[in-house]
């Protein structure tokens, strides 16, 4: 049975910059948690950044960029915080590789886990497509990770991957 690395706000942890959650309701969620698939992660927190903490953006590209050392994630006050983001990517990795993980589902528009859309960099709520540091260390060690409004198409890849090793 596949295992899933999943944002630990998804699953109603308030881990969030803002001190928040952002719970995800869902029948399919509660069978894999049910299942024991879901492995939990939320790499700013894991990294050591407070709960709440200052909003932070990619700047100068997306998250591969961060890995690159082309781009850098700054907090809304100035402060870079791109060792902590890139430490946490790093633990989340890790957390793959100990349970055998090659799926996500993590927290779109996230500097750290969104696989489609992150901030543009400014501060100003407007979304760009890139992926968060996390996401992109991820893919490129072939986890293929969802953003948190695809639960049932993770599901359908699951699905199918059970069908076709059965």
């Amino acid at each position: 049975m596949d295992k899933i690395l999943i944002s630990a706000c998804l699953l109603g942890q308030p881990v969030r910059y803002d001190g928040r959650a952002k719970p995800q309701h869902s029948a399919i969620l509660a069978r894999w948690r049910r299942e024991g698939r879901l492995v939990a992660v939320c790499p700013e927190v894991q990294a050591g950044l407070a709960t709440p903490r200052a909003a932070a953006e990619i700047q100068g590209g997306g998250g591969l960029a961060v890995l690159d050392g082309a781009a850098r994630v700054v907090t809304i006050d100035g402060v870079d915080v791109t060792s902590a983001f890139l430490h946490g990517a790093r633990l989340a990795l890790d957390l793959c590789r100990a349970h055998d993980v090659r799926y996500a589902l993590l927290t779109e528009a996230s500097p750290s886990c969104g696989s489609g859309e992150i901030h543009d960099g400014r501060f100003a709520g407007r979304r760009v497509a890139g992926a968060g540091v996390t996401s992109a260390l991820l893919a490129r060690h072939g986890v293929r990770v969802f953003p948190h409004h695809q639960i049932a198409s993770l599901a359908e890849v699951l699905a199918a991957g059970e069908r076709a090793r059965a």
